[in-house]
């Protein structure tokens, strides 16, 4: 199928789009990388009067440490993610989830900002910013706000974007010195969604974790933080019964719904799987 039609629009400044975005308001769509948006006008499931490419905006593509924070512009691509020495340093589990993300060509042209705003739960980003406990900043002509992760994710493809919002960097704290990382995710085919997705992150003193952050992805509308998994595993060396408590707890935490290829059953196994192998990780 063709798209429908729309008008097209590209500024030049901030204050530019957001006024664009303003006027527009729910009959706009921001393009950025356009991996996700231009499938979906293609296939007719978006029918927008206008596309604001914010492509020829300057300073969202950075990536940058400030202090004991990186800041990840929106329009940081995937492949410049992965490929970041900053990253793999200062946020390595953004180095381990990037990968994952489809293939090199995708990775090469979809953001940062277009995975966050458009919160598809199945997708990496989502999680490991909830996981890392980042905040969202965005922008539009009222100013400037910061949104903490766990609060941006609303529901299903929601966020908490206001009316004329423009999401424009993601900061995440530096790893500490104790801190350790770990993402796996379970697909049918290198490059699909993930059936079952996990992105993990704790310290370690001696054989204990604590500060445990277990977030899931593909296993709800939202990432989902695994508050009994992490409780069941606080503080405690992640073997034998703790980590039996941490996989019994998840039937708590996880309400999966099945899909074309996987049963709830079937989702709510691989989940525990994950919990192990991220646990034994985290704890290597």
């Amino acid at each position: 199928m063709k798209a429908p039609a729309f008008a097209y629009a590209k500024p030049r400044s901030l204050e530019e789009a957001s006024m664009l975005l303003s006027q527009h308001g729910e009959n706009a769509r921001v393009l950025a990388g356009g991996q996700s948006l231009l499938a979906s006008l293609n296939m007719r499931l978006s029918a927008p009067d206008i596309l604001i490419d914010i492509g020829a905006i300057p300073g969202l593509d950075g990536i940058a440490l400030k202090g004991k924070t990186l800041v990840i512009g929106a329009r940081a691509t995937h492949r410049a993610i992965e490929q970041s020495d900053v990253v793999a340093k200062h946020a390595p589990l953004l180095a381990q989830a990037a990968p994952h993300i489809a293939h090199v060509a995708i990775r090469n042209a979809g953001t940062l900002g277009g995975s966050v705003a458009m919160a598809d739960p199945a997708a990496e980003w989502p999680a490991c910013c909830v996981a890392l406990e980042a905040t969202i900043v965005v922008a539009s002509d009222k100013g400037e706000r910061r949104i903490g992760a766990i609060e941006f994710f609303k529901d299903l493809y929601t966020t908490t974007l206001g009316a004329g919002e423009l999401v424009t960097a993601v900061e995440f704290p530096c790893v500490a010195k104790d801190e350790r990382h770990a993402f796996l995710e379970l697909v049918r085919r290198r490059g699909d969604y993930a059936i079952v997705g996990l992105a993990a992150r704790a310290s370690k003193t001696g054989n204990t974790l604590s500060g445990l952050r277990l977030v899931y992805l593909g296993v709800g509308v939202t990432p989902v933080l695994a508050v009994g998994a992490m409780a069941a595993l606080e503080g405690r060396a992640p073997t034998g019964d703790a980590l039996r408590a941490a996989q019994g707890a998840l039937d708590a935490d996880l309400a999966p719904d099945a899909d074309l290829y996987t049963s709830v059953a079937a989702k709510r196994h691989l989940a525990r799987v994950l919990a192990a192998r991220a646990v034994a990780a985290l704890a290597a």
